[in-house]
């Protein structure tokens, strides 16, 4: 018995410990799965709360994966786990069972898993958990308690400290599909030998108080006496895959989709902000001379937001008040900018190199670096 629980042990410590560090590498990934969660329950309140949340889980299961190792507090993490597991299946059974989630989320980005596969995971880790629960008598520590506590506090300092680490410096290991090396114009198109999703035009009219919902080739023949309300677009057929950059198009003021524009530059800069509630005086210092630098070498520089409006007010005293802005969707840019403002160099496209804040610096050596009339 004692030897089947080492087992289960090291496999769910082993398990907990990977699906936390995959996580507390891109914490603001979590919380944006978080927040699609609480949308579709209708809490959207908490999602102010969601990167605490997603900082504090990650760092629990690393916590806990190491406990569990070490057999540290096995009595209180052996409940704190199997507490946990059942809230986690219940959340991977529901974006099965629902339909409404493709991915939880569960180990980020880096490995991205069907809701299905998620489930079955958390059901078998549940199983192992209430059998560690039963038997934890059986768990014994393998350090004294002097250098268990230490592990744990290094451990603790470190699922922290990562995390902190990647919400200032950008993720350690980039699983998005705007990683430095990926060309963006190509990433916004369909995998070679995938389908779309298939649609039909429906137009609604009404008759009698009553609406009917026709294709162009049922249209009655006593149209006449029909109303038309609307017309839309019904998925007949989902497609089998979709392109890794969606949603990612680039309008000025005349609402112009200027994406291509921007793509086909021999080079160009591209600073994201989301949004201002990162002043701009607190990183407007480190990117003047960025600006300056691409000014000389004649490399377009554009603002990317979801906030057009506020983004001319905001940059409005600074150096770089010239800026081209283009709005974005505001999801699209979450995808491309894992920090609050983050600068792309790309050449026809394709990402050169990208920093957040902490690394504009760096920006203006390769920029000067960089030869105006290479192709």
């Amino acid at each position: 018995m004692k030897i089947l629980v080492n087992i289960a042990r090291v496999l769910v410590g082993v398990l907990f410990i990977f699906s936390g560090l995959i996580k507390a590498n891109d914490p603001l990934g979590l919380s944006y799965k978080m927040q699609e969660f609480f949308d579709l329950w209708g809490m959207s309140q908490f999602n102010a709360w969601t990167l605490v949340m997603s900082v504090v889980m990650n760092a629990f299961e690393i916590i806990a994966g190491f406990a569990l190792l070490l057999g540290w507090g096995t009595r209180l993490f052996s409940w704190l786990l199997l507490l946990l597991i059942i809230f986690f299946t219940f959340l991977t059974g529901y974006a099965y069972f629902s339909g409404q989630f493709k991915n939880c989320g569960c180990f980020g980005d880096c490995i991205p898993i069907e809701s299905k596969t998620s489930f079955i995971k958390d059901l078998v880790l549940l199983v192992l958990i209430a059998f560690i629960f039963w038997k934890q008598q059986y768990v014994k520590p393998i350090w004294k308690t002097g250098a268990s506590v230490m592990a744990m506090l290094l451990v603790t300092v470190f699922s922290f400290g990562i995390q902190w680490y990647t919400l200032n410096y950008l993720p350690v290991f980039d699983c998005l599909p705007f990683k430095k090396g990926n060309n963006i114009a190509e990433k916004m198109k369909m995998p070679v030998g995938s389908r779309p999703d298939s649609f039909a035009i429906l137009f609604v009219y009404e008759k009698a108080g009553k609406q009917y919902e026709f294709t162009a080739t049922e249209l009655p023949a006593d149209l006449a006496t029909y109303n038309f309300v609307s017309r839309k677009d019904k998925l007949i057929r989902k497609g089998n895959a979709e392109p890794p950059i969606k949603g990612f198009e680039l309008s000025g003021e005349t609402n112009v989709d200027s994406t291509s524009f921007v793509m086909e530059q021999p080079y160009a800069l591209l600073l994201f902000c989301e949004n201002f509630n990162v002043k701009v005086s607190s990183w407007e210092k480190e990117f003047a001379p960025v600006y300056q630098a691409a000014s000389k070498k004649n490399i377009p520089v554009f603002l990317i937001t979801s906030e057009p409006g506020s983004a001319r007010n905001n940059i409005s005293t600074t150096s770089f008040s010239g800026l081209t802005i283009f709005k974005c969707d505001y999801t699209a840019i979450r995808t491309a900018a894992r920090t609050n403002p983050c600068l792309y160099v790309l050449k026809k496209g394709t990402i050169l190199e990208k920093w957040s804040k902490h690394g504009f610096s760096k920006a203006e050596k390769l920029i000067n670096g960089l030869k105006p009339d290479s192709n």
